[in-house]
């Protein structure tokens, strides 16, 4: 019956995936050929709950979690990317990647590797490929930003002078740190925008774990919705062959770095608006989580990822 059940069971395609679970002091087993987590209820009947690892994108285990080889095992050959974290979902930490645990399929497809590994060795296409990537998250932001009715309401918009010198910055630059530098100057821009029309004082204070204000629980929730955006673009890039290890913008001294790059195309556009409003919301963590999960899947982020990579590969191939 297991090996029947098994042939019959098919896992979606990686940019299809609906489910993403973030689990706090449970322990994630195989039991009866599934996947399931119980938590630490001291009842003296057990309670499981089902992970439909064919449909899930990736798990991240935070406080008090632990994990099993057999589930391991299950997970990685369904291509699960497993990330453990602290407390609320950040940050991250890892045995065998600095990001996520990947698994290790052979049968993953080595022409996007190719591709991106001569086109990263040449400095001019490393930089033709940094500038594709911040042109569209402009390019989203803008799309995404005019369309959020929550932003509609408190007045919020890009900047156009803010845009235009972002712009300007990207189409006269000759490296990454001048690209690093006017994106700083962007990220700045968008904040003051979110700060202004919810009406709060900002300032970005990343791993502060305090809740005292407002402005705290923001920054907090930044963090979260950073590593959300870390895990699906860890799992674009794990089914496309391609490694973490060659950034085009972030990190180069960090093997995580492309990671890095790949999230911040929809942080920008999803994660900054959702973490301002559930902090004036007073949404608690679960609802955030739940709110950014939900908008990721109704814009069909992973697919979107996927795409984006696959027009990169097309223009430097």
């Amino acid at each position: 019956m297991s090996q029947l059940r098994q042939e019959r069971s098919r896992p979606l395609m990686l940019s299809k995936r609906a489910c993403v679970f973030y689990l706090e002091r449970v322990r994630v087993i195989l039991k009866d050929d599934r996947i399931v987590y119980l938590t630490e209820n001291l009842q003296p009947i057990e309670h499981f709950y089902n992970i439909p690892e064919k449909n899930t994108a990736f798990l991240l285990l935070g406080k008090g979690s632990s994990l099993t080889d057999a589930a391991a095992r299950r997970l990685a050959e369904s291509n699960v990317m497993v990330g453990f974290c602290g407390s609320g979902g950040s940050p991250l930490f890892s045995a065998l990647d600095l990001t996520f645990l990947a698994p290790q399929s052979e049968y993953r497809p080595t022409e996007y590797m190719q591709a991106w590994m001569k086109a990263w060795l040449d400095s001019e296409s490393r930089l033709l490929m940094a500038k594709i990537l911040l042109y569209e998250r402009i390019a989203l932001v803008c799309n995404i930003w005019k369309k959020n009715i929550h932003l509609i309401q408190h007045g919020i918009q890009v900047n156009d002078i803010a845009l235009a010198s972002f712009q300007r910055d990207i189409e006269t630059a000759t490296n990454q740190e001048q690209l690093l530098t006017a994106e700083g100057r962007w990220a700045k821009a968008l904040y003051r925008q979110l700060a202004q029309g919810f009406g709060i004082e900002f300032k970005r204070d990343e791993g502060n774990n305090s809740h005292d204000s407002v402005t705290d629980i923001a920054n907090n929730y930044l963090d979260h919705g950073n590593y959300i955006a870390y895990g699906y673009a860890a799992v674009t890039l794990n089914g496309m062959g391609i490694s973490f290890a060659l950034p085009i913008l972030h990190g180069k001294t960090r093997r995580g770095g492309l990671v890095f790059d790949i999230a911040d195309l929809v942080k920008d556009a999803f994660v900054m608006p959702q973490a301002f409003l559930s902090a004036i919301s007073g949404h608690n963590q679960k609802e955030f989580r739940m709110q950014l999960i939900e908008t990721c899947q109704d814009q069909d982020v992973l697919d979107y990822m996927f795409g984006f990579i696959s027009e990169i590969h097309n223009k430097i191939k």
